[in-house]
């Protein structure tokens, strides 16, 4: 993989990539996508045909820069998210820069639409974390067993109030958000102003099709974002755009 904004470097090693796409700002929201040329986030239904092993490599960096991996209910239901989120060498690398072994899960689901029994609550290596604009009743909160936290947040523009999100994650102290869609959930983070780092991995295919974009919203938004750096493998390329830069 080499660079090529904001300098060429050939043969971009991990700890430069961490660099580049770090943050000290807290809260940090960042999405991570990956893209058609011809702007369609799925093939087949799933957006893991579009990858590659470059786009495998830096979506895992990413995972182990965040504090917390927030993905919504119809991605987990789609692309699956069982067991370890982060590898061996990712777990060491976070503990010894001051982390948790794993980051915190948290999963949007404003319908609270979730199998109490699901794989994702038996499988994960941490307690997860469930915002959902239902009124949680105390049969509920048994139901999903002690390893789940159900948390009621205010109704926002299609789904569960993303400031309210981000509030309570940095509250807890998991100010680095990481987040993997969908794009409804892309959609209401960038109709409410609450996007600062938008990860796009453009796959060199055209799919066609009714595939989602990366953002799906009722409301058009309009918000510009700069490039901060940009990688490139086998013709792939490896955006990372800030809003307000």
């Amino acid at each position: 993989m080499r660079a090529l904004l904001p300098e060429p470097i050939n043969n971009v090693s991990d700890e430069q990539l961490l660099e580049r796409y770090n943050s000290a700002q807290r809260p940090f929201v960042r999405f991570n996508f990956v893209s058609s040329i011809d702007g369609s986030a799925q093939a087949d239904g799933l957006s893991a045909k579009l990858g590659s092993k470059g786009d495998q490599r830096i979506f895992a960096l990413l995972r182990r820069l965040a504090d917390v991996i927030v993905v919504g209910a119809g991605t987990v239901r789609a692309e699956g998210y069982e067991g370890d989120l982060v590898s061996a060498e990712d777990r060491e690398w976070r503990t010894r820069n001051g982390l948790s072994a794993h980051p915190a899960l948290a999963l949007i689901s404003a319908g609270l639409h979730l199998n109490p029994s699901a794989e994702i609550f038996i499988q994960s290596p941490v307690p997860v974390i469930v915002f959902t604009t239902v009124e949680v009743t105390d049969e509920q909160r048994e139901s999903y067993g002690h390893g789940v936290e159900l948390i009621q947040v205010s109704e926002g523009e299609g789904g569960c109030d993303p400031k309210e999100v981000v509030d309570h994650l940095t509250q807890r102290g998991l100010g680095f958000v990481h987040c993997e869609g969908g794009p409804h959930i892309f959609g209401q983070f960038m109709a409410a102003g609450m996007v600062d780092s938008a990860c796009l991995s453009y796959s060199p295919v055209v799919v066609a099709g009714n595939g989602m974009r990366i953002a799906a919203h009722a409301r058009q938004t309009f918000q510009r974002f700069s490039l901060n750096h940009l990688f490139e493998e086998e013709s792939m390329l490896f955006c990372d755009y800030r809003i307000g830069q």
